[in-house]
């Protein structure tokens, strides 16, 4: 698969997202473990079909020290033993979140409790907004067709300084 366009050589393209990428800097300063966050982002990246974001997200949690096996059971975290009760929580919001036209009802109540009782509210706020920016994310890798495997662990830290 060839990219169709890149964003970071457009100048418009770059200024909006080095904003875009300060989005992202405001949530890892947030108190949910960043470990937390990327399992968030892989797998909605994993459903939307993002070759780039899979491969960034995969990367990071491996340089973070993340093991093999969990990484790997992401996509089938509801049948795997190694993820928390709140990590569960917020993969579940990250799913709902993220397959809004699969479900009539978005985000069910009952993943919604789960994640009120292992979240406070600034974390749920920071929980929310990654679910919206990582589907923003996934939409321009897959709309340019960027491909994965070339990304290397904090090669976008270079957009937010």
């Amino acid at each position: 698969m060839e990219p169709r366009f890149n964003l970071m050589d457009n100048p418009i393209g770059a200024k909006i997202g080095r904003r875009f990428a300060g989005l992202g800097q405001a949530i890892v300063q947030s108190t949910v473990p960043k470990a937390t966050l990327e399992l968030m982002e892989l797998r909605a990246s994993q459903i939307n079909g993002c070759g780039w974001c899979t491969d960034m997200h995969t990367k990071e949690l491996a340089a973070a020290g993340e093991t093999a096996t969990r990484i790997n059971l992401v996509a089938v975290w509801r049948e795997a033993r190694v993820f928390t009760d709140a990590e569960r929580a917020a993969l579940a919001l990250a799913e709902e979140g993220t397959r809004l036209a699969d479900a009539h009802q978005g985000v069910s109540d009952d993943t919604w409790a789960q994640v009120r009782e292992h979240y406070d509210d600034d974390q749920i706020a920071t929980l929310v907004y990654v679910v919206a920016l990582i589907n923003a994310a996934n939409r321009l890798g897959v709309i340019t067709r960027m491909p994965g495997g070339s990304y290397e662990p904090g090669m976008l830290a270079e957009l937010t300084s």
